[in-house]
C-alpha cells in the first residue's frame, strides 16, 4: 500500500510533480552524499523512477547538489510489474555481478535497504514528502 500521510499515494500526480523538475534535496540525503563522494567511493543512484524520466531526473539532480555520481539506474520496461524490493535487489545483484561491493546504501523508504544484494551498511533517512510501506 502506498501514502502520503493519511492519502493514497496517486502514481499519476507524483509522474506530474516529477516532470516539474523541481523536487528538492533531502538535507541529510545531500550531506550523506556529498561526503562519501569525498571519500571517493562509486557513486550508484537507484531510483524507481522511469526510464522516461532521465532527462528531468538528471537536471534536477544536479540542480539540487547531487552532481558526479558514477550510475544513475531507473526501471526500464523490462522492469514493469516488478515490485519496489524486487526491482532495486535485481540492480543491486547486476551491480554486484559487475565485480563491485556494495558497502553503504542510502534510502528513505524500506523498499530502498531490504532484499537481496544488500550494503555491508544501510541509512535510512525519513522522507518529509511521502512513505511507501
Amino acid at each position: 500500500m502506498y501514502s502520503t500521510r493519511s492519502e493514497i499515494f496517486d502514481h499519476v500526480q507524483f509522474d506530474n510533480w516529477v516532470l516539474e523538475g523541481m523536487a528538492q534535496a533531502i538535507k541529510p540525503s545531500l550531506k550523506l552524499y556529498e561526503e562519501v563522494s569525498k571519500l571517493g567511493f562509486k557513486m550508484f543512484l537507484l531510483t524507481g523512477r522511469a526510464e522516461n524520466k532521465r532527462s528531468i531526473t538528471i537536471n534536477n539532480l544536479t540542480k539540487v547538489g547531487f552532481e558526479n555520481w558514477d550510475r544513475l539506474i531507473l526501471r526500464g520496461a523490462d522492469d514493469d510489474g516488478k515490485t519496489a524490493v524486487a526491482f532495486k535487489s535485481d540492480k543491486r545483484k547486476q551491480i554486484v555481478e559487475e565485480g563491485f561491493r556494495i558497502v553503504g546504501n542510502l534510502g528513505d523508504q524500506w523498499s530502498d535497504l531490504i532484499g537481496s544484494h544488500v550494503s555491508i551498511r544501510s541509512f535510512k533517512l525519513s522522507n518529509p514528502m511521502y512513505f511507501i510501506s
